[in-house]
């Protein structure tokens, strides 16, 4: 715990992320990790544990549910109708923040690296966050949770990531 900055402690075990400042929760999310669980190998589908910190934020000026490829807005806003079209997409909505690893050899560095595997805290489709992994590894989030997540820290608040 750090007890005098803020950070992000995200719970496997209860499908949360908490905003912890001073060492007192002033905010929390249901989020949706990884359907395989928690892991840092490249090509695991893992959700990786430990330190991180947001290393880029992305997407401050597209609207709710605005559709992401390779961190790029691609000018589409998500809709029933495209996701019954695009029913194999993993649907990367509305902000992106980018988690780098803290800790060599566990999620920063080689096959274990967290910013190499594009791990992400970013907004999906609000009817696929019902408390439950189901992620390809990142950190789901509502939409406008998302947003308002991302109004609340800067690029470099740390994230600990923890079953």
């Amino acid at each position: 715990m750090i007890k005098n900055e803020s950070y992000l402690d995200v719970s496997i075990a209860e499908q949360r992320l908490r905003l912890v400042q001073k060492g007192v929760t002033v905010k929390a999310y249901s989020v949706s990790t990884a359907k395989n669980g928690p892991g840092e190998r490249m090509g695991s589908e893992c959700t990786p544990r430990g330190w991180h910190k947001v290393r880029a934020k992305i997407g401050a000026d597209q609207p709710l549910n605005a559709i992401f490829v390779g961190r790029r807005p691609t000018g589409e806003t998500y809709t029933a109708e495209l996701a019954r079209t695009h029913p194999e997409r993993d649907w990367i909505l509305t902000r992106i923040l980018w988690l780098n690893g803290l800790e060599p050899g566990r999620n920063r560095y080689g096959r274990v690296d967290s910013g190499w595997r594009y791990i992400y805290i970013h907004g999906c489709p609000d009817h696929l966050l019902q408390g439950k992994p189901a992620s390809h590894g990142c950190i789901r989030m509502k939409n406008a949770d998302v947003v308002d997540l991302f109004g609340r820290i800067a690029v470099g608040c740390r994230v600990f990531i923890h079953e």
